[in-house]
């Protein structure tokens, strides 16, 4: 009979990694995605340049990862609840001859890699069409650093990070750490980096529309391993995640198209993949949490709200290029005070971490958690985004200058086009 259990219990263990392992494999194809979706929106002289600042994230925050950035967020802490110890090449994983890896802390490690990557890509798109490919480098590999390594140590490191262990904040797969620390982020640059040159609104259009749609689908198709995959592991609440991934970003592309309508006469193609990308901001930290309905009326709620918000920065006079802080903020936010309202308190039997709704425990208890969990991811990253992001454009300069982007900055910072047809 034990013989009988352990073999169960090891089956269990090898099914809930290899799904990570797909989990994570999803998550990284969403880099690419955010590539197409904000490359799609720019000029068609800025399409390399946008495309490459997500891949320079995969390829540098990759490596900065699995040199320090796991132990940073799961190792050891270093300084109690707040940050880890450097794990130098996931050395703790490999066992103590080097040579027994422990498979389910690394398809954790590889998975958790995914986030990191995707949160520092999102940020490029606040500042599209103006930066230099080398001062975004230096900002991603500090602000990765200093910023993300801790704040996934905050929200993911269940057992010793401040906000999910003494907070009890529900963030399941980053709201907080990813979507709202993205935004801050990207409002600090916007800031920093001043508006393009001839700022207003309808100032270009996307130059390709399919390639913006192309993007879109890459990540709702991703974000199921985004979601899902957080539960690590094959079980109801996966299914319940997976489901609602499905739910709120078709709810939000209705609620967008609807205010895209009565606000400019016409519904779009690019108002359905924001509306979708919202949804699935919002629907990110709340996916294990919510019945499919109340997910669902979460859609609708992001999508509209989101809709209106992205044209804020005409009003509030910054240039956040492709509207990372009305969709990545705004939609964070919205998703992770939305659990106080209607988080279930059924879903999780641990009474201690409370889950106290105001609709199923008739409390703001948890509305005040997640609260202080969002606003103090956001100024934390938006404070030290703004800092590094001056240092650097104050040194090694962050923009280009006027004429070059007006040229382009494809030929003028990668010496290539985008779209180089030959004239006969």
């Amino acid at each position: 009979m034990l013989l009988h259990t352990a073999a169960d219990a090891a089956t269990t263990a090898s099914v809930n990694s290899l799904w990570l392992l797909v989990a994570a494999a999803l998550v990284l194809l969403m880099t690419p995605g955010v590539a197409f979706f904000y490359g799609g929106m720019v000029r068609a002289k800025s399409v390399i340049s946008m495309m490459m600042m997500s891949f320079g994230a995969m390829a540098l925050v990759g490596v900065l990862w699995v040199l320090y950035g796991y132990g940073l967020a799961f190792g050891t802490p270093s300084i109690p609840h707040v940050l880890g110890t450097p794990d130098w090449g996931l050395s703790s994983l490999l066992g103590k001859d080097g040579m027994t890896p422990d498979m389910g802390g690394l398809a954790f490690a590889g998975f958790q890699a995914t986030f990191a990557i995707i949160t520092v890509a999102l940020i490029s798109g606040a500042i599209a069409d103006r930066a230099k490919f080398g001062a975004w480098m230096v900002f991603a590999g500090l602000w990765v650093t200093i910023v993300y390594f801790p704040v996934a140590f905050w929200v993911f490191n269940l057992q010793q990070g401040w906000i999910v262990a003494n907070l009890h904040v529900n963030d399941f797969a980053g709201g907080t750490a990813v979507h709202i620390n993205a935004g801050a982020a990207g409002l600090a640059l916007a800031l920093v980096l001043g508006k393009r040159v001839g700022f207003q609104k309808g100032m270009s259009k996307p130059h390709n529309v399919p390639l913006t749609l192309l993007g879109a689908a890459l990540l709702w198709f991703g974000w199921f391993g985004f979601n899902a995959g957080s539960e690590a592991a094959v079980d109801g609440v996966a299914a319940l995640a997976w489901i609602n991934t499905l739910a709120a970003p078709a709810a939000a592309t209705i609620g967008w198209l609807v205010v895209e309508k009565i606000k400019d006469g016409k519904p779009t193609s690019i108002g359905a993949a924001s509306g979708a990308v919202a949804g699935l901001v919002a629907i990110t930290p709340a996916c294990n949490i919510l019945t499919p309905f109340w997910a669902i009326i979460l859609g609708l709620i992001a999508g509209a709200v989101c809709a209106i918000a992205v044209d804020l920065k005409f009003k509030l006079g910054f240039d956040d290029s492709l509207d990372v802080v009305g969709i990545h903020l705004i939609g964070g936010l919205i998703g992770t005070l939305y659990i106080g309202f209607f988080g279930m308190t059924h879903i999780d039997g641990d009474a201690t971490k409370g889950f106290s709704s105001l609709l199923y425990g008739g409390s703001l208890q948890q509305l005040g958690a997640q609260a202080v969990g969002a606003f103090s991811v956001l100024i934390y990253s938006f404070v030290l985004a703004y800092a590094i992001g001056w240092a650097i454009q104050k040194t090694m300069g962050f923009r280009v200058k006027n004429e070059d982007e007006l040229a382009g900055v494809d030929t003028t910072v990668h010496g290539e086009e985008g779209y180089a047809l030959e004239t006969v």
